[in-house]
């Protein structure tokens, strides 16, 4: 190339699943300003992704054919078929290549879109570290068969899997036995195995098979009509989400109530199970705090409250799921520790009849001082007992008297609610009584926002330990007589309560 000379530009084109009209504008004016149209083509000479675009090969473009070995028949290649496949890349990418440092613009045709499962990504791979590429993206044959047959593939917050049926037939079960919708491609051949793999998973009813979708010779099988011996390559098997759907109709009258728990603060504390209750309600009831941590949903009600209106935020809830809505009502950690199911209960005892007669589902979440104890070792592995140290709701005679019931006991103690701007001495009492049991050395563990963006763990002991480091987010451990210290040999130090208690050893 002389000096100076513009390199031409090289185009992988995605030209959709089949039919003409579903090729997009811009792969349109690719086609028509490229000097050099490549595409895929069997030993025949017939090439799919030419016939879709045929009739903007009136514009004096170069046709480059790409003639690729054959996968049906054994390969003469002394490497085998896929040292064969890499060297024909390698010759066609140094074809392409020639086009280009002449200054001629090679556009790459693609069926469906060129980087899902499609040829081109393997010249790309070649060449765009040399030449100016523009990717342009085409219909994938999954959308066109989902358009064709007529059917949603996903609804709301399903997931989607897209398997090659290359994959061993173990595989395939495991996989299609999970929640969601699922497109099956790479058929041919492997047509039996994914028939067998569907079979066993349970979704031969649900499956649906298409040849040549969006195409002229385009058909639509019962699966088990299907010839396993005459599967051609352009087919695919779809299984769509209907469980989503299913739910719906079966719940669209009947209203419920769940009482979720969200866990301390991480999103991946949060259960399948929440998650799926979320994801399913018409409305969310909660603390303003700790709606704010649930992703907004189009056409879901979020009522949020103060955090000192529990039983008002219940009977609302209750209200609400009275008349036909699915509701959760949402916790931080476990709803029933110190939380939103016991307030639900006591206003279902409370109140009309007709509340009795609800679907009230409880569903646990992963607590504050589970996540706390994690994150130290396992200060709680023997006997232990939790306490709020909140008198809003009991008298601190109360209070005082379980702290030191406890203490005496020689639990390990989970302290919840230990401070606040109204109650500002309470957990500096509580030290001094818990002291009057436990020796100085006794480990403390201050763990405020566990899970989240400002997450701190403080690990002390009882002489040292300051109640004024303590706020509404912190959960306090304090060890029993056996708590005990232990060092890595990285530096990092747990503590853990062992299972055998002073001398003597019990069985778990």
């Amino acid at each position: 190339m002389s000096a100076g000379k513009r390199s031409g530009r090289l185009f992988g084109v995605g030209v959709g699943p089949g039919d003409p009209e579903l090729i997009t504008v811009k792969a349109q004016r690719v086609l028509r300003q490229a000097q050099v149209i490549a595409y895929p083509c069997a030993r025949h000479g017939n090439s799919n992704a030419r016939s879709i675009v045929c009739s903007e090969l009136i514009h004096g473009q170069i046709e480059l054919p790409m003639m690729y070995p054959v996968t049906t028949e054994q390969s003469d290649h002394p490497g085998g078929y896929e040292v064969a496949l890499s060297q024909f890349y390698d010759e066609m990418a140094e074809q392409i290549a020639e086009h280009l440092a002449s200054g001629r613009d090679v556009a790459i045709l693609c069926e469906g879109d060129p980087f899902f499962y499609g040829s081109y990504m393997y010249l790309h791979d070649r060449l765009a570290h040399r030449f100016s590429t523009q990717v342009i993206p085409g219909v994938a044959s999954i959308m066109g068969a989902a358009a064709q047959l007529g059917t949603p593939l996903v609804r709301r917050d399903t997931e989607f899997t897209v398997l090659p049926g290359t994959l061993s037939e173990d595989v395939l079960v495991a996989k299609l036995s999970q929640q969601g919708a699922f497109a099956i491609m790479k058929l041919g051949r492997n047509f039996a195995k994914v028939k067998r793999a569907i079979d066993t998973a349970g979704l031969a009813d649900k499956a649906l098979f298409i040849e040549r979708a969006t195409m002229a010779a385009e058909r639509i099988i019962p699966l088990r009509e299907v010839d396993p011996l005459h599967v051609p390559y352009f087919s695919l098997i779809l299984i769509p989400d209907t469980s989503q759907a299913q739910r719906d109709e079966t719940i669209r009258s009947v209203g419920w109530i769940s009482v979720v728990g969200l866990g301390p603060g991480a999103t991946d504390w949060i259960t399948p199970e929440a998650q799926q209750a979320l994801t399913e309600a018409t409305d969310l009831v909660g603390y303003h705090t700790y709606l704010d941590r649930v992703p907004v949903r189009s056409g879901q009600r979020r009522f949020g409250s103060d955090n000192k209106v529990e039983a008002d935020r219940a009977r609302h809830a209750l209200s609400l799921a009275e008349s036909g809505s699915r509701v959760c009502v949402v916790s931080s950690g476990d709803p029933g520790i110190f939380a939103m199911a016991s307030a639900v209960l006591e206003c279902v005892d409370q109140g009309p009849p007709v509340w009795r007669s609800l679907d009230i589902r409880i569903l646990p979440g992963l607590s504050a001082m589970q996540a706390a104890a994690s994150r130290v070792g396992a200060p709680l592995g023997h006997d232990f007992c939790v306490v709020s140290l909140s008198d809003r709701l009991k008298p601190w005679e109360v209070v005082a008297k379980r702290v030191e019931a406890a203490a005496s006991a020689d639990f390990a103690i989970a302290i919840y609610n230990p401070i606040s701007s109204e109650r500002i001495w309470q957990l500096a009492e509580a030290r001094t009584i818990i002291a009057k049991h436990r020796g100085s050395e006794t480990p403390v563990v201050l763990a405020r926002s566990v899970g989240r963006s400002d997450e701190r763990i403080t690990m002390t002991d009882l002489e040292h330990f300051d109640p004024s480091q303590a706020d509404m987010q912190t959960i306090i451990l304090i060890g029993s007589s056996t708590t005990r210290g232990l060092a890595l040999s990285n530096g990092r130090k747990l503590i853990y309560t062992p299972r055998s208690y002073g001398d003597r050893s019990h069985g778990a």
